[in-house]
């Protein structure tokens, strides 16, 4: 991510350019964009201000009602919008850091979003017992805030995800029997 934000300026301006690009029919206002990127208001407003100036972004309403959206005739959206893609991926090592901090993880499995196949019912499985649900959560939104995308996930304890998986559970067939990455398996799959 270091590199791409040299090229567009900064973090804020990528996590920015995320979130607007895989969301392109949603509006946001500052608040939301804030909430989302994990930005500074004021880095925020900045970041908007000069999309806005570009062309990239529409501003609709005044003030704190201002809702901000793509501009779908922006001369350079589908090229940006498909390099964006291209380029954006989280380092799997940082995510299972991420992860750990919920507690003793047994199994992470990356499907739909990372592996391409957007219509996959989870983005992120994890497996463990005596996960800080609170953390784990947290942890999730960090990677949203990174990628600029809201991430599907689904967390079992492992009794749970052993009964699951012998009953053929539709969830689980949705992430094993399509394209997928293990990060973690202390299970044994």
């Amino acid at each position: 991510m270091e590199h791409l934000a040299k090229i567009f300026g900064s973090p804020a301006r990528l996590k920015t350019l995320r979130l607007f690009l895989f969301n392109q029919q949603a509006g946001f206002t500052l608040d939301e964009v804030v909430k989302r990127t994990k930005l500074a208001p004021s880095v925020a407003r900045r970041e908007l201000s000069e999309l806005v100036a570009a062309g990239l972004l529409r501003k609709r309403g005044a003030r704190a009602t201002a809702r901000f959206q793509v501009n779908p005739n922006f001369e350079h959206l589908i090229p940006l919008d498909v390099f964006i893609r291209d380029t954006t991926s989280v380092d799997p090592r940082r995510i299972a850091a991420l992860l750990k901090r919920a507690g003793p993880l047994r199994l992470i499995a990356l499907s739909g979003f990372f592996t391409g196949i957007i219509e996959s019912q989870v983005d992120l499985l994890i497996v463990g017992d005596k996960l800080d649900e609170r953390a784990l959560a947290g942890a999730v939104r960090s990677l949203e805030a990174e990628l600029g995308r809201e991430i599907r996930y689904a967390s079992f304890i492992t009794t749970d995800f052993r009964y699951r998986l012998g009953v053929y559970d539709r969830l689980l067939r949705d992430v094993f029997d399509y394209p997928h990455r293990l990060l973690i398996d202390k299970i044994g799959l």
